[in-house]
């Protein structure tokens, strides 16, 4: 096998990587982004759905799918739901960006704390059906 030799035209400039691979642009930090708005979207989620479900008794009843868990079954598998088609719509949109701004940062801190303010018996309790 022969090789034929590079023209001053086919070589990379310098510190430039002459392989295809090596050249291949780097991921940002989107994907990042993306998994952390995914999971901020389903804390929230769990949260509302924790709170919607002492609100309302029809809720509660439509959130059980297994009798022996009870609603609490159909909260995490809701949620889950939720936080894995956030995540992969997100992949495909925020994750094409390069950088995790601080926005985001601040979007997730605050889907965070109102998921886990969801999940508080003090919290969701004041919503309680009578």
């Amino acid at each position: 096998m022969t090789t034929t030799p590079l023209t001053p035209a086919d070589r990379a400039p310098e510190g430039v990587p002459a392989t295809h691979e090596a050249a291949s642009p780097v991921p940002g930090e989107g994907p990042a982004a993306a998994a952390l708005l995914g999971a901020g979207v389903g804390a929230f989620t769990l949260g509302l759905l924790t709170t919607l479900a002492e609100a309302s008794t029809s809720i509660k009843d439509s959130l059980t799918l297994s009798d022996a868990v009870g609603p609490l079954s159909g909260k995490t598998t809701y949620a889950v739901v939720v936080w894995l088609a956030a995540w992969a719509v997100l992949h495909f949109t925020v994750g094409r960006r390069a950088r995790l701004t601080t926005q985001v940062l601040t979007v997730v801190v605050v889907l965070f704390g109102l998921g886990l303010l969801g999940t508080f018996p003090i919290f969701f309790q004041l919503f309680a059906a009578e």
